[in-house]
This record gives structure tokens, sequence and C-alpha cells, in this order.
């Protein structure tokens, strides 16, 4: 298969996957069973691993932090956005949320999710208190679904790119109210667009 078929190939299992997304959010509506059945979707695109070859989607250069987004598909209103994201071993982000649903999945690479909770009342906006709830490890076969309220961290292990397909209900570029949260002094900050590199292009 050439570079054209590949491409091809990609945009129409990512078109019908988010359509049969699009379907199970206007059925279920947003809650953890219908992530769970739009995160057994999405893992059935991340197993064609064909479709998304490293070289079209490379990571930063080797050894430097943060990742390349790539957009694969958004729908007109900012809904329904699926990213490709890959980094390099050894990032890690602090305790966000993103006010929208999410779903994540693994082509490649492993990516421990650390979720937490909320252990205060939340009466002071400007401090957080954090318990950890649960470390779900993202890689290929199994992936993670956070409501839009859910809090988690990211950090790649082991010695190779990850390469992850990240779906939210409202693009990432349209998030303008996310927190991040410093869970040493429970510090809460702004953690929105402002904060992210822009969106990459796939390579040729």
């Amino acid at each position: 298969m050439n570079a054209t078929d590949v491409s091809a190939a990609r945009s129409a299992a990512v078109s019908a996957t988010i359509d049969r997304i699009r379907a199970i959010e206007a059925q279920q509506g947003v809650t953890r069973p219908a992530l769970e059945a739009i995160r057994e979707e999405l893992l059935k695109l991340a197993a064609q691993e064909h479709l998304f070859p490293s070289a079209n989607f490379p990571p930063p250069p080797n050894g430097e932090k943060g990742s390349n987004r790539y957009l694969l598909q958004e729908d007109p209103g900012n809904r329904f956005a699926l990213y490709l994201n890959a980094l390099n071993p050894g990032n890690s982000t602090k305790p966000h949320d993103h006010t929208t649903w999410a779903v994540v999945v693994a082509v490649d690479g492993q990516e421990l999710n650390k979720v937490y909770e909320r252990a205060d009342d939340g009466s002071d906006p400007g401090k957080c208190e954090l318990r950890l709830r649960e470390e779900v490890m993202v890689e290929p076969g199994r992936g993670i679904c956070l409501m839009p309220e859910d809090i988690h961290s990211i950090h790649t292990t082991g010695s190779v790119p990850t390469r992850h397909l990240h779906m939210y209900g409202l693009a990432l570029e349209k998030l303008d109210n996310r927190k991040g949260y410093d869970p040493e002094t429970g510090t809460v900050v702004p953690y929105n667009k402002n904060f992210m590199k822009p969106t990459a292009s796939a390579k040729a």
C-alpha cells in the first residue's frame, strides 16, 4: 500500500469511526458506559497501526520534551475532535482536567495515566487537595475514559515514542476553562490552549 492509499484508508477509517462515536453520544449521552463504548471503537481504529506510520506522525526530535499533536478530523462547531499525539519517553504533565469528555487509546508505546479525585470541598477556587484514585497504563489494547470533571496526569514510560489517539467531545483549542493542579502545593492554575504547542501537520 503506497502513501496515497494509506492516507485515503486512514481518512475513511477515521471518518467511519467518528460516525459511530457520534451515534453513541447521541444515543447514550455523556456517561461512563458511553465513553467505554467509544473506547472500544477507538481501540479498533488504533489496532490498524499501518494507518498511522511514525514517518507521517513523528514525535519531537529525539530527547526533546513535549509532544507533536496531529489533528485527524474535527466536526463543524469543533465537536468530535480526534488527534494523534506523538511523544518521546520521559514526558509528564501536571494533573489537569479537560472540561469535555476524552478517550485515549494507544497505537504504539506506553503512557501511564494517574487519575485523581478531589479530597477538599472545592470552596477555595485557587487551591485543591488531590488524592490518587487509580493508575491506568494506556498501551496497545488498553485505553482510558475521562469524564469532563476527571483529573489526570500523563507520564510516558518505556523506551520508544508513543503514538496515541486522543478523542475529545470538543476540540482542545476551544477548551478555555481547563485547570491544572500542583499536587504538592495545591495551587490551581489555568491549563488552556495558551499552554499548548500548536497542532502539527502530518508529514507527506
